[in-house]
C-alpha cells in the first residue's frame, strides 16, 4: 500500500491506497471505532480490482489526536479533502460499524461523489436497536485494540464470531491501539447523531449487510436501514460483527456481485 499523511480541515490523517488491478471505481473505506487502516487489508485482498482508500481517524493508528472535538459532518468534509488531494472524483464507499454511520453522513453530504454505498454491521445512529449489554461494555474498552490477549479472550463475546484461530491472530497482529482521547472523541462524535430523518432522501444504490450473530449491532438495524433507504438491498450472512473478516468467502462474493466485479482472484481464495 502507498501511505501518506494528508492535512484536511484542520485534521492530519494517515491515508493509504492499495492500488487495484483494473479500472474499477475506487473504494473508500470508513473503518470501525478505534480501528487502524491495516485492519482493512483482508477486505482489499478479496476485492482485488479497485483502488482501496483508507485512513486513520484522528487519534487512531498513526494519525495524531485532533486538537478539537468534531462532529460527523466535519470528518466527512475532511475526507472529501483527502479525495481531492488524491485526485479521486468518484468513489464507491463502504462503512463498517462506527464507520457505517460516517459512510451514511458522507453519502448524504456528497451524493455526487458516491456511486455505490455499502453499510456493514451498522445502524442509523443513536436511534437503534441496542446490542447485547455485555458485548457493548467490552466494546467501549479500548483494551480490545491495545491488548491482543484481551481481544482473543473476548472475541466471541464481543463480536459473536467464533472464527479460526488464524483469523483472530491475523486481526490482532494488524492492530494498533488508539489514544484514549482519540477513542473518546470517536465515541462523543456520534452522540445524538442519527440518519433517520434523511435516509428517505438518499438515492445512492446501497447494499446493507449484517452478520446473523452480531451481538453489537443486531440485524434489526440492518432491516431498518434497508426499509428507510429507497434504492437498497439487504444481505444477511453467517457470522457476527466482523463477518467481513471471519466469513470472507461469502461476504466477498456479495460485495463483488454488488460492485459487479469479476470472480475472486485465486490468491484471495
Amino acid at each position: 500500500m502507498e501511505v501518506k499523511t494528508i492535512r484536511s480541515c484542520g485534521f492530519e490523517m494517515r491515508t493509504a491506497v492499495w492500488p487495484g488491478q483494473g479500472d474499477a471505481v475506487p473504494l473508500l473505506c470508513f473503518n470501525g471505532i478505534g480501528a487502524n487502516l491495516e485492519l482493512l487489508e483482508p477486505l482489499q485482498e478479496v476485492l482485488v480490482k479497485p483502488d482501496v482508500i483508507a485512513f486513520d481517524v484522528p487519534g487512531v493508528g498513526d494519525s495524531p489526536t485532533a486538537s478539537f472535538p468534531y462532529r460527523p459532518w466535519m470528518l466527512a468534509a475532511a475526507v472529501k479533502g483527502i479525495l481531492d488531494e488524491l485526485g479521486y472524483a468518484k468513489v464507491n464507499v463502504i462503512g463498517i460499524s462506527w464507520g457505517g454511520a460516517m459512510a451514511q453522513q458522507f453519502a448524504f453530504q456528497y451524493p455526487r461523489l458516491v456511486e455505490k454505498l455499502v453499510l456493514a454491521a451498522t445502524s442509523p445512529g443513536t436511534i437503534m436497536v441496542p446490542g447485547n449489554p455485555a458485548s457493548l461494555m467490552k466494546m467501549t474498552d479500548p483494551r480490545r485494540y491495545a491488548d491482543p490477549e484481551f481481544m482473543k479472550d473476548n472475541f466471541e463475546l464481543l463480536y459473536g464470531d467464533a472464527p479460526h484461530e488464524s483469523a483472530v491472530d491475523g486481526h490482532t497482529i494488524r492492530m494498533k491501539p488508539p489514544t484514549r482521547l482519540g477513542y473518546f472523541m470517536q465515541l462523543t462524535a456520534m452522540a445524538g447523531w442519527t440518519s433517520l430523518p434523511w435516509l428517505r432522501f438518499m438515492k445512492t444504490p446501497t447494499l446493507v449487510m449484517a452478520g446473523r450473530h452480531d451481538k453489537i449491532v443486531p440485524t434489526a438495524n440492518a432491516r431498518i436501514l434497508n426499509f428507510m433507504i429507497p434504492n437498497s438491498r439487504l444481505e444477511i450472512v453467517d457470522g457476527g460483527h466482523l463477518f467481513l473478516l471471519t466469513n470472507r468467502k461469502a461476504s466477498g462474493a456479495v460485495l463483488r456481485d454488488f460492485f459487479e466485479f469479476e470472480e475472486l482472484a485465486a490468491a484471495a481464495e
